[in-house]
């Protein structure tokens, strides 16, 4: 198994990269597509856990926006295959200047690359 594959990690950076424009400008319905349409998708966020394509929909609609906008700090995207990747990041809010962590595992599906599991990290203290 090829680690790294250069057009397969160029392929899922940019869907991350894109996800992460869509997640600070709350984009809604572009966050839905990018995760998988199954009941068996999961996000475990901040202060919710999320089994399923409609938990995570609802989630999104009635989410507060009031401090989404952040920098990555530090992003590391790798590569298993050609068709599964994992996307981490660690990053500062700008209002709140809150620290976070996200994991993602990527797939490969017929429609594109979609997210199948995330993890996002309760924000930490600033510093």
């Amino acid at each position: 198994m090829q680690i790294n594959d250069p057009e397969t990690l160029a392929e899922l950076t940019a869907a991350f990269e894109t996800y992460e424009r869509a997640l600070v400008s709350n984009a809604v319905e572009t966050l839905n597509g990018f995760f998988w349409e199954s009941e068996f998708v999961l996000r475990y966020g901040v202060a919710e856990q999320l089994y399923g394509i409609a938990a995570i929909r609802a989630f999104r609609s009635a989410r507060a926006t009031g401090d989404l906008s952040r920098s990555l700090l530090r992003t590391v995207v790798t590569t298993f295959g050609c068709d599964f990747g994992t996307a981490n990041a660690e990053y500062r809010r700008h209002a709140s200047g809150a620290l976070g962590r996200v994991s993602q595992a990527w797939v490969r599906m017929p429609e594109g690359w979609r997210i199948v599991a995330a993890h996002v990290s309760a924000p930490m203290t600033t510093g």
